[in-house]
């Protein structure tokens, strides 16, 4: 996502204190990092040759974006609930998954420029997002791992749930309707896929962290505790799988944030993380985010995450 608009306004320059959380990250965060450099070594920009359908940059327009998302069989009802979940490890736990933006915004801008109440302040209800520089649009990104992560879950025998899917709804839903529908499903872990928009040269991932936060409706005081730990664990398992390195422009190294100003975080009432996947005008991040067995990548990689998180 980039920083522009609602939940995206830029963090404050204050350099966070570390707490206990940023320690335990940055201590996975080294051994994954030898692997990065090895990743780099071996496969230069981590794309699978540059040719291909994979690798092929889409360009999203407001009559293709639905259906250039993978098929994936869920319903086009929003929320997206899950299919009969499996027998596995996850039985019992429901995830939902929240992918940023909708690429049906664009068509919508007086209903995504309303503002709502995120508990500390009003935002606009949701916004376009950003792209790469080539037109791949990061509301595309972030259904297509958001379908991968879905599927990986429910082998693992979670209930999944995604907050929009294929359309529908044709726009939003709202900042503080995403916060809801993983409220009223009890989520055992709620996560929203995004990617930055970032200057090139700024390349990396990050997980955000909510903060506590007592103002209005917004209360995140119960689950600071649990929404790091989740965090720290996604953070650790995504640069582990996918070589892509924590961000070198925020977070201080840790691949790890803590804002109190996005209404996805401020409005949760369960464990609830975002993550930044890469920047899309990075050129290097691009060519990753553009590949389609680098997505796999990282789904595969928060999907561990959050499978090592709900059975701690």
């Amino acid at each position: 996502m980039s920083y522009v608009g609602p939940d995206f306004d830029p963090p404050q320059p204050r350099r966070p204190r570390r707490r206990p959380l940023t320690v335990a990250v940055a201590a996975l965060v080294p051994g994954a990092l030898l692997g990065w450099l090895v990743y780099e070594a071996v496969s230069g920009t981590g794309t699978d040759g540059g040719g291909g359908a994979d690798t092929a940059i889409v360009r999203t327009t407001p009559s293709t974006a639905a259906s250039s998302s993978p098929a994936s069989g869920e319903s086009t009802s929003s929320p997206t609930a899950s299919a009969p979940a499996a027998a596995g490890p996850l039985k019992g736990k429901v995830v939902v998954i929240d992918p940023g933006h909708n690429p049906g915004n664009v068509q919508h801008p007086t209903e995504i420029n309303r503002k709502v109440d995120i508990g500390t302040n009003s935002k606009e209800c949701d916004t376009t997002g950003t792209s790469t520089n080539s037109g791949y649009a990061e509301a595309q990104f972030t259904l297509d791992v958001s379908h991968r992560l879905k599927a990986l879950l429910e082998k693992q025998g979670a209930t999944v749930k995604l907050t929009h899917d294929n359309g529908s709804p044709t726009w939003g839903p709202c900042v503080d309707e995403r916060a809801a529908i993983g409220n009223k499903a009890h989520a055992d872990a709620a996560i929203s896929i995004h990617a930055d928009g970032s200057a090139a040269g700024n390349r990396g991932f990050h997980v955000i962290l909510p903060g506590s936060v007592h103002a209005g409706a917004a209360d995140t005081r119960p689950i600071v505790a649990s929404s790091a730990d989740l965090g720290e664990r996604i953070a650790g398992n995504f640069v582990r799988v996918t070589g892509e390195p924590p961000s070198n422009y925020i977070g201080d190294g840790t691949g790890l944030v803590t804002r109190e100003d996005l209404g996805g975080l401020n409005l949760s009432m369960v464990p609830k993380v975002f993550i930044e996947c890469g920047n899309m005008r990075d050129s290097k991040d691009a060519a990753l985010l553009t590949t389609g067995a680098w997505r796999q990548k990282a789904a595969q990689g928060i999907s561990q995450g959050i499978v090592s998180f709900l059975r701690r």
